[in-house]
């Protein structure tokens, strides 16, 4: 009985040129709707990275464009690997497929168009979506309508859930954090620009340590770092953090003085200001033993403490200083064009890497590695959105939510992109878009407290929650109407 059926399975399976030659549109139509997600998630996605250096006027749109272009296909490239391979084969037990691979294959197209069209009309809507949650989605609807629940592989996507929560409070305490650190050590000390002039250094040490090793531990197999040792990978990023922060002291320093100075744009704090402060601290008279109020209470002086910790929302920082943030800010921006590359440039091409292995090889296991061409295509068409129409949802992380100054924005940047790299050595594909907006909204909360505008805020979460299952009904559809080629 048994060998009878093994004869039958044998004698119904195609050979490869023939199956090869049943779904050679599947490939072709897939290649194309691959564009597709690539220029909606340019145009969405990426624009999030710098939305916040072009929100604070520290970057142009068109040197914005060319910088997150060179340093998405960086990231993709160089850290982009565990994370491709999480999207192709963690959602869903691709070995439920084994007696149906053009079932799998045909599946890849209906992602590819439920995730790529959900994201265009999110990108018309100028609500910053994620594209990871979009594929999740795209690839459960998809799998569902073939196979039911068979096969998915639920606690893998519920890690990926509760990153989608747990990303944008990690990002915004870092963040925060950070923004306190930078108030407390230069933004309200009494000569802020020379504070910040010996504290730069120091903030370049740690995003250039962090950056190289993300890199090179774990790193690129392209570049045989796989398997470099995490103690000698330690060493390398602190010597490189050292290195760049001695340059930066020694030889751009002299350098940034001089440009700072010579700006016309710094204004200084004027008199009548000045003599409104000396009034205001002339003009305290001092209460009589009888007038005196009593001591305060704990919860009182509580407050007292935590108006002193947080910083004053009512100051108006030096301009001068902000200035000097603004040669931090545009690194840390590539920084997070950097982490973005890292995570989510592999999502977009996981469906296509998954087509071109079914296909060559009817590998449904996908074994094989994902070829280099594959992720230089997704980045050009990334960078083919990002540049027509990135500008719609720059707008809306950059200057609606939240007002962005360089330190503002400096820290928001750092925390976001240190949130998505340490994801993507996991291999967690965490939504950087909730990365930024998480670290917009606790910086802007803690900065100002009324300087975020809720009813934006508002829709991009409710946009968050949608996103999971329209993106898979679309998919499903699409599914559901290519059954027919099955």
């Amino acid at each position: 009985m048994e060998s009878s059926t093994l004869l039958s399975f044998v004698s119904t399976t195609p050979s490869l040129p023939e199956f090869q030659h049943a779904i050679l549109w599947a490939l072709i139509v897939g290649i194309v709707l691959a564009f597709v997600l690539g220029f909606g998630m340019g145009a969405n996605d990426v624009a999030n990275a710098f939305g916040t250096s072009v929100g604070s006027k520290v970057l142009s749109l068109r040197n914005a464009f060319i910088l997150a272009c060179i340093f998405e296909t960086l990231g993709a490239v160089l850290v982009g690997y565990n994370v491709t391979d999480t999207m192709r084969k963690g959602v869903i037990d691709v070995a439920i497929y084994k007696d149906d691979p053009k079932a799998l294959e045909v599946g890849q197209v209906a992602i590819l168009g439920g995730c790529g069209a959900w994201l265009i009309i999110a990108t018309v809507f100028k609500l910053p979506v994620s594209t990871t949650h979009s594929l999740v989605g795209a690839t459960i609807g998809m799998s569902v309508l073939v196979k039911g629940l068979d096969g998915i592989n639920w606690m893998k996507i519920v890690s990926i859930v509760a990153s989608w929560f747990i990303s944008p409070l990690l990002s915004g305490l870092i963040s925060a954090c950070m923004y306190l650190i930078v108030d407390h050590s230069v933004l309200r000390r009494k000569n802020p620009f020379s504070c910040g002039l010996r504290a730069l250094p120091v903030f370049y040490f740690f995003c250039i340590a962090f950056n190289v090793f993300a890199v090179s531990y774990q790193g690129s197999k392209i570049l045989h770092l796989a398997s470099v040792p995490f103690w000698l990978a330690l060493c390398i990023s602190i010597g490189a953090g050292l290195l760049f922060a001695g340059v930066i002291h020694i030889v751009a320093r002299p350098r940034l003085i001089k440009w700072i100075e010579s700006g016309e744009d710094v204004e200084a704090p004027s008199s009548s200001s000045i003599e409104d402060e000396k009034i205001s601290s002339i003009e305290i008279s001092v209460p009589s033993k009888s007038e005196q109020a009593p001591p305060p209470s704990f919860g009182e002086r509580m407050k007292r403490l935590l108006k002193k910790f947080f910083p004053a929302r009512e100051r108006q920082e030096d301009q001068k200083t902000l200035k000097l943030f603004g040669s931090i800010q545009v690194f840390t921006a590539c920084f997070a064009g950097f982490a973005h590359g890292a995570n989510d440039v592999s999502n977009a091409i996981a469906p296509l890497t998954a087509l071109l292995a079914i296909y060559m090889n009817m590998d449904v296991m996908q074994t094989a590695e994902t070829p280099i061409y594959v992720l230089l295509y997704g980045v050009l068409a990334i960078c083919v959105g990002l540049c027509v129409l990135g500008h719609r949802v720059i707008r809306t992380v950059g200057t609606e939510m939240s007002e962005i100054n360089p330190a503002s924005g400096f820290t928001i940047e750092f925390g976001a992109a240190v949130t998505a790299l340490v994801a993507s050595k996991l291999g967690i594909p965490i939504s950087t878009t909730h990365c930024l907006v998480g670290s917009v909204v606790m910086v802007g909360t803690i900065k100002s407290g009324q300087g975020i505008d809720w009813r934006i805020f508002r829709n991009i979460a409710l946009s968050w929650v949608v996103t999971l299952p329209v993106s898979g009904l679309i998919s499903a559809a699409i599914m559901f109407g290519l059954k027919f080629t099955l």
